[in-house]
């Protein structure tokens, strides 16, 4: 596969942190095998599987850890997690490399002011067990109770004992309008906050699971998981080992968590449930008032802590208001919410109390946020989608006032963000909105359900659809703005909105910005599938493709995809199907889904030809031509290269050329055409400094390097790969940083410093399956066969060329396949096995026809060398060393 192209691939599973005894226990339980099958199964003695597992054996022979992991049916990550665990390698000797500072997140929202009680809950969420051990405390009641409240402030206290941070994960399992997070992208986003970077994130669930809790083994952090829909939802969020506390809120007991402690919360005590009434409102406004009068109170708000500060909010805000005032408006609100349950009928009461107290432009403002999809806002977009207009009277309805009348081709200027800001303040002071972190403000699920109600009941259906456009154009203009900051080289591949309705929001911080809107700018595009704007579908599907394709949150990336593609198909709008299907092919090709890319980027080059769109075509060509050079056909990959350079070129397309141009580069140099390929190379590098495109750079450095490689031209070779991983190390590019290590070990060993060629594959090795990235597997394991056959090693040679040819198998990778049967043969060779080392080069040369090449990206593994190995093994005059 080429170098540089390699980057795509990803899948595999990472490794953890368990001892060998602890790996073959759970591997075994979970084949639900006895260690008596498990030992008749390896050709074992039961008592050394015993021992084993009992990590009474430290260092097994090679061979009785393949039939183990042959009995346990394991995978091919697998297989190096137990090969690994069973070298007995200590921590200690972890080759140097430059640490990587960890991040600490702290992500609480902020705790409640006035938390009154729940003295017996907190006492048990104190007791935080064995530092070793992972504590999982889930916290169930009904809506509005308090549970949330509860979990955050009781973190804060807990927040000390937990010094590698704290996360905060909102699974929305009961919000109204949004579904329940996807296990999988909530893991996404923590492992993103948790450092890894987003293109080392797997595909699958089990996979990105298995990577947290891989990244949380050694690390002390509270986590708290708000809002669970059931135990399914929970479970991959939980941490395997390590003294991490975990907090999951829910309205369901979550009966189902094996070991969990549960606390279920109840309303308040009448004592309690007053306190929190008289700190809320203030002690000055209930002086004197009986005690029986404020006991009425709180009971009318059914001792529910949410209705609880909604009614003391509004006595607060009132001052010619008594608590009996207060008490008797209560007793006149009585119409629940439809989606309420029974119990909940008080919140209603107190939300429509505070409802009909709000001016009129403060209940325009409720009710439009309440259309919102995505979970929290800042005022920017506050304003866009209230459509508020410098000069506005607040206190006015908009329906009275043209100063307020929806707008859509008007951005929000300062005057209009700052006067958002009052409204959502104003909503803040009444308790109706939260303001869980500086500037960004949220609703409760209760009370969301209580404003989208009133905009259904209240708002025209097109009002509704203007805040929505509105919303939309806000959103999209500025993600666009966003991105031309942070990928100002790719810009003239992202679609734009018609010219001059509404001017860019200022984006001052675009990484930052993308962070927190991300979420939003995701559910936006749904709203805008669902209600009818398939050009934002559009506009946010191909905007968003790069953000979300760097953070490795592959599965939203196609479903955003999906839905440009089905937009597109309806409106029969071929532009957009084109668009669509080639992302689809970038990202289904990051996933190692070879077939599916092929399909999606050759029905793009058919839209592209039948439309002449010349920017289609090339990205089209380029994507085939990725997907043919993982594929081993070097040739054709070639080919389509060359007509995406052409076209590149002929329209000026920097971007594409760049692209094209080190694709190219990397083909030609596997194929053999040294000086071509370096001058593709070279010229890729003075385009990528030229651009500022630093990843291009980056892959342009990665080429020339292994061209010197390939050529014995070992100090230049050096000197690139050099730059190449400071460069990597430089943008945290952790991909460069695998192909950096990779060249330089090839060097080391060619060199005969076989040290420090074992600290290059042994880094990149531990890297790879930190990030659970199996293509660096394969080609560090790989590298190390090399070394330990040069070594004369050749029985550890062997194992690591078997743990490569599963992942080449895995991946569907078959000239790295053939690679590793060379490998094999090889070490064969070395022990005396004649048979068994014909049958892996006959084998590596069966794949090499198959595919019409006559040779691989790895120097020594050609069809002419391969034949003079065969020619040797057949007279037995085995070879004494490799390639």
């Amino acid at each position: 596969m080429p170098s540089g192209a390699r980057d795509g691939a990803e899948a595999g599973r990472p490794v953890g942190g368990p001892g060998l005894g602890e790996l073959l226990r759970g591997w075994r339980e979970r084949a639900l095998l006895t260690q008596e099958q498990v030992a008749a199964r390896a050709g074992l003695n039961v008592r050394t599987v015993r021992r084993l597992e009992a990590d009474e054996l430290r260092r097994p022979r090679s061979a009785s850890v393949r039939s183990l992991a042959e009995a346990l049916g394991l995978d091919a990550a697998e297989v190096s997690v137990l090969t690994r665990a069973a070298s007995g390698l200590p921590e200690s000797a972890r080759p140097a490399a430059r640490p990587t500072p960890r991040p600490t997140p702290r992500q609480l929202p902020a705790d409640v002011a006035a938390f009154v009680g729940r003295a017996r809950e907190l006492a048990v969420l104190d007791d935080v067990g064995d530092a070793a051990t992972v504590v999982v405390t889930a916290i169930d009641g009904m809506a509005g109770v308090g549970k949330t409240a509860l979990a955050v402030h009781a973190a804060y206290q807990l927040a000390p004992r937990f010094p590698d941070g704290d996360l905060f994960v909102d699974l929305h399992g009961y919000t109204r309008g949004i579904a329940a997070a996807d296990p999988a992208d909530a893991l996404a986003r923590v492992l993103g906050v948790l450092g890894v970077p987003g293109e080392s994130i797997p595909r699958h669930l089990d996979d990105r699971a298995a990577l947290y809790r891989s990244v949380l083994a050694d690390r002390k952090m509270l986590i708290v998981l708000d809002n669970a829909a059931d135990e399914a939802q929970v479970r991959p969020l939980l941490p395997g080992a390590g003294g991490c506390l975990v907090l999951v809120t829910s309205r369901r007991r979550l009966v189902g968590l094996d070991d969990a402690r549960t606390v279920s919360v109840d309303v308040l005590p009448l004592a309690d449930a007053i306190a929190l009434f008289t700190g809320t409102a203030g002690e000055e406004r209930v002086a004197g008032v009986p005690r029986e009068v404020l006991a009425s109170v709180v009971r009318r708000c059914g001792l529910l802590p949410l209705a609880i500060r909604l009614a003391a909010a509004r006595l607060k805000a009132h001052p010619a208001w008594s608590v009996r005032h207060l008490l008797q408006r209560l007793e006149e609100h009585q119409h629940p919410l439809s989606e309420l349950r029974a119990g909940q009928h008080s919140v209603t009461a107190a939300l429509d109390l505070s409802y009909q107290e709000l001016t009129a432009a403060e209940r325009r403002a409720y009710r439009l946020l309440g259309l919102h999809p995505g979970m929290d806002l800042a005022p920017d977009a506050a304003a866009a989608l209230l459509g508020l207009h410098p000069g506005a009277d607040l206190a006015l309805d908009a329906h009275a006032s043209p100063d307020l009348a929806p707008d859509a081709a008007a951005a929000p200027p300062a005057a209009s963000v700052k006067q958002a800001a009052t409204l959502l303040d104003r909503l803040l002071e009444v308790h109706l909105l939260q303001e869980p972190v500086p500037g960004r403000y949220r609703f409760h699920d209760l009370i969301r359900t209580h404003a989208a109600e009133r905009a259904a009941g209240e708002e025209p259906e097109s009002d509704r659809r203007a805040a929505s456009a509105r919303l939309l154009n806000h959103y999209s203009r500025a993600a666009s703005a966003a991105m031309d900051l942070l990928y100002p080289y790719e810009a003239d591949m992202r679609p734009r909105l018609a010219p001059g309705e509404v001017a860019p929001p200022a984006v001052a911080d675009a990484a930052a910005w993308l962070e927190a809107e991300l979420s939003n700018l995701l559910s936006l595009a749904q709203l805008a599938a669902e209600h009818g704007f398939p050009e934002h579908v559009r506009h946010l599907s191909a905007t968003l493709h790069r953000c979300l394709r760097t953070r490795g949150r592959y599965a939203e990336a196609e479903a955003l995809l999906e839905r440009a593609l089905s937009a597109a198909r309806a409106a029969e709008y071929r532009t957009g199907e084109l668009e669509a299907l080639l992302g689809l092919g970038e990202i289904r090709q990051m996933q190692c889904r070879y077939e599916a890319a092929l399909d999606d980027s050759s029905r793009a080059l058919a839209i592209a030809c039948a439309i002449g769109h010349r920017a289609g075509e090339l990205r089209a060509l380029n994507g085939i031509g990725m997907v043919r050079g993982f594929q081993g056909e070097y040739a054709r990959a070639a080919e389509h290269f060359a007509q995406a350079l052409d076209i590149a070129r002929a329209i000026g397309h920097r971007t594409g050329e760049l692209d094209a141009l080190i694709a190219a580069g990397n083909v030609h140099r596997i194929m053999g055409w040294y000086e071509r390929s370096a001058d593709e190379l070279a010229r890729a590098l003075v385009l990528a400094r030229s651009i500022g495109h630093r990843t291009g750079e980056l892959r342009a450095l990665l080429g020339i390097g292994f061209i010197h490689l390939g050529q014995d031209a070992h100090s230049p070779a050096t000197d690139y790969f050099t730059r190449a991983l400071g460069l990597a190390r430089g943008t945290g590019h952790r991909l460069g940083e695998l192909d950096s290590l990779n060249g330089l070990g090839h060097l080391h060993r060619l060199q005969g410093r076989y040290e420090e060629a074992y600290d290059c594959y042994e880094q990149a090795l531990r890297l790879a399956c930190e990030i659970g990235n199996s293509n660096w597997q394969f080609e560090a394991l790989h590298g190390l066969g090399r070394l330990q056959h040069a070594r004369g090693q050749a029985n550890e040679a062997l194992d690591c060329h078997s743990q490569a040819l599963v992942l080449a198998s895995d991946l569907r990778q078959p000239s790295d396949q053939a690679r590793a049967h060379d490998g094999l043969a090889h070490a064969h060779a070395a022990l005396g096995r004649p048979r068994h080392a014909r049958r892996h080069w006959t084998e590596a040369l069966t794949i090499m026809s198959a595919l019409g090449i006559d040779r691989t990206e790895e120097t020594g593994v050609d069809v002419e060398s391969i034949s003079a190995h065969l020619a040797s093994a057949d007279s037995h005059q085995l070879p004494a060393t490799g390639p």
